[in-house]
């Protein structure tokens, strides 16, 4: 049986124009994270995907059933339906969402036109401590909404499941290796204060990325979850550049 789904933390798809965005949520969180960035780019007239990962937006005790390779294989459909009828495609993830798009831009280098990674979680030496962790407690303290703006809210679970937590440190292994695989155009956001992963995250994913165009985008008014944040807007325009080539490959003004 199904888990119901939360209010807001639904999944959303826009048919729009040849050029398309693919949003990834975070670790326990949902869909309400980013759903600002899905209908902006929608109101724009971008064809937009914002899917769901298994076990997320229902309850934890769905998320501890689930496995890293289900979050994969929804990422992927979620890319091959805006792949049918997009020229380009840009990934956005933010947190764990970023670990899903590196690897997708890793597998697919030709199907992904630009990465935009918002406080990307791909290390943690915390997680060295699961093996005693998960044969001693069910769960975990949990990590959502660090939002400096009040008010708003990723409906992100209260804890995590220790199961849960194997299966993510088993995709970051993964993700890690798939960094210097990636050819993509990346734009690397990192949050001013971050209460939630090792805040040595987002320069390190910068520095692994095989990308010859990134640039390490500053958000210094914003907490881990950026996409609610203070520097919401800066973000979502500079992700639209990824749209655009590089100034040395624009043609030159006609001054004919």
């Amino acid at each position: 049986m199904s888990e119901r789904v939360l209010a807001g933390a639904e999944p959303f798809g826009a048919d729009g124009g040849p050029d398309g965005v693919l949003l990834l949520h975070g670790f326990t969180g949902s869909p309400a994270s980013l759903r600002p960035f899905a209908t902006h780019y929608a109101g724009l007239g971008l064809s937009v995907r914002l899917p769901r990962l298994p076990g997320h937006g229902t309850s934890p005790a769905d998320l501890a059933r689930r496995t890293w390779p289900e979050w994969a294989a929804e990422v992927e459909r979620a890319h091959d339906e805006l792949r049918a009828r997009c020229d380009r495609v840009v990934v956005l993830g933010q947190s764990f969402g970023a670990a899903l798009a590196v690897h997708l831009a890793a597998e697919r280098p030709a199907d992904v036109h630009g990465l935009a990674l918002l406080s990307p979680y791909l290390y943690d030496a915390r997680l060295l401590a699961l093996p005693v962790l998960r044969h001693v407690r069910r769960a975990a303290r949990g990590v959502g909404d660090d939002i400096a703006r009040p008010g708003v809210s990723e409906l992100a679970y209260h804890e995590i499941p220790v199961p849960a937590l194997v299966q993510l440190a088993a995709f970051l292994r993964i993700a890690r290796a798939d960094l210097p695989r990636v050819r993509a155009p990346a734009l690397v956001f990192r949050p001013g204060a971050d209460h939630v992963i090792p805040r040595s995250n987002p320069e390190r994913v910068f520095r692994a990325l095989g990308s010859a165009r990134k640039e390490l985008v500053d958000c210094p008014r914003s907490y881990h979850v950026i996409s609610l944040d203070h520097d919401a807007e800066m973000v979502r325009e500079r992700v639209l550049e990824l749209f655009s080539p590089p100034p040395d490959e624009r043609p030159a003004p006609d001054r004919g």
